[in-house]
């Protein structure tokens, strides 16, 4: 739920519950189950409608489990699905123990959760746990009256001592998190929109209350959690002034506060241990140091990094493709030996990857598509995989503002015109980055929305499904859709592409992304043109061998000189 600007720093962790060891001649590699999984996310609102309400829904979800089968992921993680008002799309919950009517019932859940289990795949649940809905009974209590129960449930601050200490929040139209609240005459705070007030983490029964919840998923069945926003949990409640302007650099004064690895490790103990679960949290916080304080198996805390900050490196004028491969090589590094990562490259809370990162012309878009998924499957680590981006679907583009659902792009246009600055950049900025971008309906046909609904959508389809649609792709061999699962089927059957150490070629080089994967005798070579042109590598010491995968017909070569057309992506076995 987090905006772009937080991207910049953010993580993903994913704590693990079981694991084995085994030994090779040249290394120890630590195996477990979550390092071999292909997550496939889905927005649960945007995938399929069943009822004619223009909302996605659970059933829509349980009518194209043979085709998400047939992608060959084994995990699915889903956007919240709890009961909300809808503020931001679900991550303010009003009851975390049910269903958001838009989406179903519990029995369409208990049905899904079967399904899915039924072809092999696993189910992660996001858990929204920095902040709840200012809607659910805990927040009506707390703020009913300044002795009732639950008022230690949040952070409030009375307002005869003043106004508080300001607090800059991402989804505020103001920017300001402190929120006044005739009811009690005191201030609540909101790292997000108003609606979304911060639980307080400080307080045991508010931790003990979330554990409940995550154990009453568990017990379902569900087999792993992803916590929303958690690296902000943890707050000095004495609520000290920052230094002027620190909203610039935000992360530095709001993520990994201490008391926050008591809490996971807590939560580690009463939930985690007990059972088989991954569990996958926004926060490894502002360095390396501390994403291995949470990642080190000794701390009991949390085992795997995700590293947010390539996907904050596309901007509307291009990017640095050297600054790229720097970014996802230092990740890989810092992991080599101990912990582990997972690789992205798009989500709920970005613009489509084949718009940001690659080229979503009708010339381009369908090899850079495929250049883009080969990267995300060739790399050490978990890949994540976004609904759609398997058919390489694209932004839509809104021009106005008023085309906008997202509340992030919204009270940002309102932020932006209080504060005089320049709106008609921030529209086309938007264009590029907004949210909205990758939460338009799945694009199954070319017939009216796609296929996702027979009624309005809550967003439009892109008009490109008439082309770019699964039933067209499902008949060609050559489409993105058929590469992706190629894709997916290698790295099953090849534990180089999980386990092989990840070595980069040319690393200066200005076009052209190349590695290699290392496992015992085993080695790969990958080769991706993040270009619109022909380019050109050296490759004077590698002997190439059987072809993987080549999203071309060829590969030419002139002696030790190998010719990549634009956007290509090879993997192929070397010497």
């Amino acid at each position: 739920m987090t905006s772009k600007v937080l991207y910049a720093t953010l993580a993903v962790l994913i704590t693990f519950s079981c694991s084995q060891e085994e030994k090779t001649e040249s290394t120890t590699i630590t195996k477990a189950w979550w390092k071999e999984e292909i997550v496939y996310q889905i927005y649960p609102r945007s995938f399929k409608d069943t009822n004619g309400d223009g909302i996605g829904d659970l059933k829509g979800i349980i009518e194209e489990l043979n085709y998400i089968q047939s992608l060959g992921v084994t995990a699915v993680w889903l956007n919240p699905i709890y009961s909300s008002p809808n503020a931001d799309n679900g991550y303010d919950v009003s009851d975390y123990r049910g269903i958001m009517n838009e989406f179903g019932t519990m029995e369409d859940f208990d049905l899904m959760l079967a399904g899915i289990h039924k072809r092999g795949i696993k189910l992660i649940m996001d858990v929204v746990v920095n902040h709840s809905s200012d809607e659910h009974p805990w927040f009506q209590q707390s703020r009913s009256s300044r002795d009732n129960p639950y008022r230690d449930y949040y952070h409030w601050w009375p307002a005869e001592k003043g106004k508080p200490n300001y607090r800059y929040s991402l989804f505020d139209e103001q920017g300001d998190a402190w929120q006044y609240d005739s009811l009690t005459n005191s201030y609540y705070l909101h790292y997000f929109a108003a609606k979304q007030p911060d639980l307080k983490w400080e307080n045991p029964k508010v931790r003990q209350e979330v554990y409940d919840i995550m154990r009453f998923w568990a017990d379902k069945g569900v087999d792993g959690f992803r916590l929303d926003a958690f690296q902000f949990v943890a707050k000095d409640t004495t609520y000290p002034k920052f230094p002027d302007g620190f909203e610039k650099d935000f992360i530095q004064y709001y993520a990994m506060q201490p008391g926050i690895h008591d809490y996971l490790r807590e939560m580690n103990t009463e939930v985690f241990s007990k059972y088989k679960v991954m569990s996958v949290a926004e926060g490894a916080g502002r360095n390396f140091e501390d994403a291995h304080d949470l990642v080190d198996e000794v701390r009991k805390e949390l085992n795997m990094a995700y590293a947010f900050e390539g996907v904050d490196i596309a901007k509307p004028e291009g990017y640095d493709l050297v600054h790229f491969k720097k970014v996802f090589t230092k990740w890989d590094s810092a992991f080599a030996h101990d912990g582990w990562l997972s690789i992205f490259l798009a989500n709920h809370d970005q613009a489509r990857l084949v718009s940001r990162f690659g080229n979503d012309s009708p010339e381009f878009r369908d090899h850079s598509a495929k250049m883009l998924n080969t990267f995300i499957l060739s790399m050490r680590g978990t890949p994540y995989c976004y609904y759609g981006d398997e058919l390489g679907m694209t932004n839509i583009g809104f021009e106005r503002i008023e085309q906008y659902q997202d509340i992030a792009a919204i009270n940002g246009y309102k932020k932006m015109l209080n504060e005089g600055g320049d709106v008609e950049k921030y529209t086309r900025d938007l264009k590029f980055s907004s949210r909205d971008n990758g939460r338009t309906p799945m694009q199954w046909d070319e017939t009216l929305n796609a296929g996702f609904t027979s009624a309005t959508p809550w967003l439009p389809a892109n008009p490109n499904h008439v082309t770019l649609n699964v039933k067209q792709q499902q008949e060609d061999p050559n489409s993105v859709l058929n590469h992706f699962r190629k894709l997916t089927a290698l790295r099953k059957a090849e534990p180089v592409l999980v386990y092989g150490a990840y070595d980069i070629v040319q690393r200066e080089h200005p076009t052209v992304y190349a590695y290699t994967r290392t496992l015992e005798d085993r080695k790969v070579l990958v080769l991706l043109n993040f270009s619109v042109s022909e380019s050109k590598i050296d490759l004077p010491q590698i002997t190439i061998g059987k072809f993987w995968i080549n999203n071309y017909d060829d590969l030419r070569r002139e002696g030790d000189t190998i010719l990549l057309q634009p956007y290509q992506a090879v993997i192929v076995e070397v010497d």
